[in-house]
């Protein structure tokens, strides 16, 4: 078998000496699709952090890829869309098509682009559904579509790990609907998934593991283990409970 995009083992990491993870262990899998949940300063933020080599944890190890994640040097591998995406580019005069350009700068040299890059930044729109957006300025489009444009530079970058941090805060729900109906197509297309997420319902329709964590790991493992086991009640409370979405 080969090793896991991401594993992790007994992780702790710390602001001012408060444990914001403790003692976790979890792997994901080539082209699993994790949900990542927990209550509001749980430590899941931190724990992708963590996961992405974007933080270096006080005591244990993570691995990417299988390679130590401080020796890590193959970012491109990568697509990470934080929670604050949408609003980072409200005043950069640049469009669309430049936004997911930029997933083709590690591919080339001196950031000269060749035929071939340009045809992958096309063929990345064309996927997310918004070819048609191309030239518009990133800072005029609605959350969702800045979400499917950064979507968009991770593919053009040939990334072969998606994690997102709570992506569709601010999006309405067809919008959400239709971001979630593509996150299933690309992993069915094989693209691994960590997501954040903090509609439980969302998680358990979508993804096929589940990693609940309140600063410890409760539950590790299969989506419908998760909705059946008491890892909710003891990550959120003991009065919490699953609410199950219709669509």
């Amino acid at each position: 078998m080969s090793e896991p995009i991401i594993a992790v083992e007994d992780v702790t990491y710390s602001y001012d000496g408060r444990p914001a993870v403790e003692g976790v262990s979890l792997s994901v899998e080539e082209g699993e699709f994790l949900g990542l949940v927990g209550p509001n300063g749980s430590g899941k933020t931190t724990l992708l952090k963590l996961m992405l080599g974007l933080l270096s944890p006080d005591s244990g190890e993570v691995r990417l890829f299988g390679v130590p994640v401080e020796a890590f040097d193959a970012g491109e591998r990568i697509g990470y869309v934080s929670q604050h995406s949408t609003g980072k580019e409200r005043t950069m005069p640049v469009t669309v098509r430049e936004v997911v350009t930029m997933g083709r700068y590690p591919h080339t040299r001196f950031g000269w682009l060749r035929s071939h890059d340009r045809e992958m930044v096309e063929e990345a729109l064309s996927r997310v559904g918004i070819a048609e957006l191309a030239d518009r300025r990133i800072n005029e489009l609605s959350g969702g579509q800045k979400q499917r444009a950064f979507i968009a530079r991770t593919l053009a970058g040939e990334a072969d790990l998606l994690a997102l941090d709570e992506p569709t805060v601010g999006v309405d729900a067809d919008s959400r609907d239709r971001f979630y109906a593509l996150l299933d197509e690309l992993n069915d297309q094989g693209i691994t998934i960590v997501l954040i997420e903090h509609d439980i319902g969302v998680v358990t329709d979508h993804a096929d593991r589940v990693a609940c964590i309140n600063r410890e790991l409760y539950h590790h493992g299969d989506a419908e283990a998760f909705m059946e086991s008491d890892a909710l009640a003891r990550a959120y409370g003991t009065n919490s409970r699953m609410i199950e979405h219709g669509h």
